[in-house]
């Protein structure tokens, strides 16, 4: 479209396209569709619907929990009531309370897939938009646009919510939003948003230690007086955004004992250690250690707790060094401490994406569609990032594997035929070919290596079926392919981190104000800097002299 002399028409018509792609896959299968006595994920969301319009609030956590009571926090609730009002003024009978369990009329699917669609349009979609223009401010137009390009289409979101049926566009597009306004150094409001996050889905905590240490990271540099301001306004905002939530579950709407309800729900500790195939460290090494003979519920607890915090410590302690660090930068002239600008920015999405990938890699209870957490900062990465870089290579394998890791599920859905459109139009629009890279790097060798696997496990599933004795084969080998995959990501994502940090803070650096943050001006070559930068997508933030010359392109 660019050399057709259309480049203002690249925008709307991604978002056309996109819009039409996700309609398209509503009109396939979803979760649990004809599997009486549950049916699945859109019964749930349904049945959310159907008890909070019906149901005094202090029964919405309490309701014959054993058919798909309410798991999520009270933000889902809230969302699941104006959907389900709405429903309700067109056809009551949607929403009927006990007598519409297991619907599912061709008019009732439409609305539902339609509130996931005005959903994601809503909020999502601006929340994309605001990305692109914040972080990636100075660069050129067609970078910005391939950026929103591979957001917009990200397969396993796509088909996650609008096939299998569910809203986790909603619970990452606050996230993101909250991480456009720290960018632009608004961080109240970047605190509310997270708070949202959190209070829409509780798997938001995967992202609690990344935003939190980058927070008192900031407080830190601002130095005593302004910094214990800051910290102080973040608290008491965080606590009204929390109470304001929580609201109608605490007097004098409710007794206080209410509140309880919603928060036993929330944490299920009592499923075990996990259930369904996941492509973590807990199930992978279950195949050889059986967790659950080994230890009890609560001694798991305690294990995958500390193995979480381990996997999240590195880029915590990154953040909170490069705080005090340029603090003490800061005592000189030249490196004043500005409240609205932060140089532990660019360290920012590379530790939500430890912290994403520690949790789902070795918490407690971890469901495979759980992978959607790491994926938005690993895509946010990636966006901006030519074809040939680190980057750009390992995020392409990444959301590959989380696709591949998906299968079961989606093939449990009888998503296929999406599963694979989606597979080769994601790669296509990118570019990216695991096998034509040349086998140099590690990533290029892990990419063939797992992309071979993956083929060959889908070829083995069509052509032979499992063994009586093994029913679940294919799983096994599928957990067994992309888990390594992932801990490879997390040690990535933690060098990275690394690198990113020793040279906003290293030998031969200081650092220049310029524009709306701080720049790196390095004493060493290009090719040296490029080779420590790893092209993170930052507002002015963190470029080098490659970037720069991609924004006067």
């Amino acid at each position: 479209m660019e050399k057709q002399g259309m480049k203002d028409w690249i925008v709307p018509g991604a978002i056309v396209v996109s819009l039409y792609l996700k309609w398209c896959l509503g009109l396939g299968s979803h979760s649990g569709k004809n599997s009486p006595p549950l049916f699945g994920d859109y019964e749930a969301q349904r049945h959310w619907m159907e008890i909070t319009n019906h149901l005094p609030v202090k029964q919405w956590y309490t309701y014959d929990l054993q058919y798909w009571g309410l798991d999520y926090p009270p933000l889902t609730a809230y969302h699941s009531w104006l959907c389900g009002l709405i429903g309700s003024w067109l056809n009551p009978s949607w929403f009927s309370l006990d007598d519409s369990r297991g619907l599912e009329t061709s008019s009732s699917q439409v609305y539902m897939r339609s509130t996931a669609l005005a959903s994601d349009t809503l909020i999502y979609l601006p929340a994309v938009l605001m990305f692109v223009k914040t972080w990636h401010v100075s660069r050129s137009r067609r970078t910005q646009n391939l950026a929103l390009l591979t957001l917009l289409f990200q397969p396993a979101l796509l088909l996650i919510d609008f096939g299998h049926f569910q809203f986790n566009s909603v619970m990452l597009s606050f996230t993101l939003l909250s991480l456009n306004f720290l960018a632009s150094g608004n961080d109240i409001l970047g605190a509310v948003f997270f708070v949202l996050s959190l209070g829409f889905k509780q798997m938001a905590l995967y992202y609690a230690p990344a935003v939190g240490s980058y927070l008192v990271a900031k407080c830190i540099h601002l130095g005593p007086a302004e910094g214990s301001r800051l910290f102080l306004r973040l608290a008491l905002t965080t606590v009204m955004a929390f109470v304001l939530l929580f609201a109608p579950f605490l007097p004098p709407f409710s007794p206080l004992s209410t509140v309880l309800h919603p928060i036993t729900r929330i944490f299920p500790f009592d499923r075990g250690l996990f259930e369904d195939k996941v492509s973590n460290f807990w199930c992978a090494s279950n195949v050889v250690l059986k967790w659950k003979n080994i230890a009890s519920p609560g001694l798991l607890v305690k294990i995958s707790t500390v193995f979480t915090a381990l996997g999240f410590a590195p880029g915590v302690t990154l953040l909170l060094r490069t705080g005090f660090q340029q603090r003490a930068a800061s005592g000189k002239p030249e490196h004043k401490a500005s409240p609205r600008t932060s140089p532990m920015l660019p360290l920012l999405v590379y530790v939500l994406l430890t912290s994403s990938l520690s949790f789902f890699l070795f918490s407690f209870q971890v469901h495979e569609k759980s992978i959607l957490l790491p994926l938005l900062p690993m895509t946010l990465l990636m966006s901006s990032s030519a074809p040939t870089s680190s980057t750009f290579l390992w995020g392409a394998l990444m959301n590959n594997m989380a696709m591949f890791s998906m299968w079961p599920l989606l093939k449990r859905d009888g998503l296929g035929v999406q599963y694979l459109v989606m597979l080769a139009l994601w790669n296509r629009l990118l570019g990216y070919n695991p096998f034509a890279q040349p086998k140099r790097k590690l990533i290029h060798l892990l990419s063939a290596a797992a992309n071979t696997s993956a083929i060959v496990i889908h070829a083995m599933e069509l052509l032979f079926s499992p063994p009586a004795r093994y029913p679940d084969l294919y799983p096994v080998l599928n957990v067994l392919v992309t888990t390594p995959v992932f801990g490879f990501c997390l040690l990535w994502s933690i060098k990275s981190t690394v690198q990113i940090a020793w040279a906003l803070q290293g030998p031969g650096t200081t650092l220049k104000r310029e524009g709306a943050g701080l720049e790196p001006k390095a004493a060493t070559s290009d090719k040296q800097l490029d080779k420590i930068t790893v092209r993170p997508p930052l507002p002015e933030s963190f470029r080098s002299q490659e970037e720069e010359k991609d924004r006067t392109s």
